[in-house]
């Protein structure tokens, strides 16, 4: 999960690592935060050399991973959790580092809430759909997608598939059997490219995404598929149903349902309507 976290209005690029249950953050963004420096990375750069220098095994240990970078590509950047952010805070001289500690302190306080109670992450998702933009109509709809999209995975590794690979070529099959599009061709269409495809569909295609999703999760329940071959048949079966809809309304409307529409037009669409 990526997300971007704000101290004091600065933005810091962070992910939460499901396996770990732990926070990874930018450590450019964090020392732009705690400096106030325009050369953020030439700032850790000196830092590491004197951490270094002093025998310090704290860079030596910093991970790195793709964060989304400020001309929207991704890029390998130094990461730190919360445990190693407070040791390398110490060597950072800043009237903001006490502040700091106490945000970074609530911020995995939220996360570990949010595992406990999942209905605060969904008030949490509403609210910064609703900054984005997006109608109560089109945010509703959202939400009950990333429902039904969970549970299709978790039918999904009850019959043995795999995360990563195995969950993206069966969500490719799903996808291309209601819309005609492969996973990857859908964003093309709509110009995106690490962005989430969901955030950028229509009210329609949300509806029709949750209708293949939710026929395949049903399918799976009874025939119990127990290869990946067989998950495969039953991904194709529950997009085929979607595409029988998707069909049916395009013939009696004369409209594509799949368009290039994005979030930036699905939200202008949105306003005019509510005007």
């Amino acid at each position: 999960m990526n997300s971007i976290q704000l101290f004091e209005d600065k933005q810091v690029r962070s992910v939460w690592d499901e396996e770990k249950q732990e926070w990874f953050f930018s450590i450019i963004d964090v020392i732009e935060a705690l400096t106030g420096t325009d050369r953020p990375r030439k700032y850790w750069s000196d830092l590491k050399t004197k951490l270094n220098k002093e025998g310090s095994q704290l860079s030596e240990n910093i991970g790195q991973l793709k964060m989304k970078s400020s001309d929207g590509k991704f890029y390998k950047t130094d990461v730190a959790d919360t445990e190693q952010l407070f040791r390398l805070i110490q060597s950072i001289p800043s009237p903001k580092a006490e502040p700091f500690k106490l945000w970074l302190a609530e911020v995995g306080k939220e996360r570990l809430d949010e595992i406990q109670d999942p209905e605060l992450s969904i008030d949490r998702a509403l609210e910064q759909y609703l900054k984005l933009g997006y109608s109560e109509s089109w945010i509703n709809q959202r939400l009950k997608s990333i429902e039904i999209r969970k549970e299709l995975t978790d039918e999904w590794k009850a019959r043995g598939v795999k995360q990563g690979k195995e969950f993206a070529v069966l969500t490719d099959i799903l996808t291309k059997a209601w819309s005609d599009k492969t996973t990857k061709e859908y964003k093309v269409l709509k110009g995106l490219k690490k962005e989430n495809l969901r955030d950028n569909m229509t009210n329609t295609e949300l509806i029709l995404n949750m209708l293949a999703e939710a026929s395949a999760k049903d399918i799976s329940q009874a025939l119990e598929p127990e290869t990946f071959a067989e998950n495969a048949d039953v991904a194709q079966q529950g997009g085929d149903v979607a595409k029988t809809a998707r069909l049916a309304l395009e013939k009696r409307t004369g409209k594509k349902v799949v368009t290039s529409g994005n979030a930036t037009t699905v939200i202008i669409e949105q306003k005019k309507i509510k005007k």
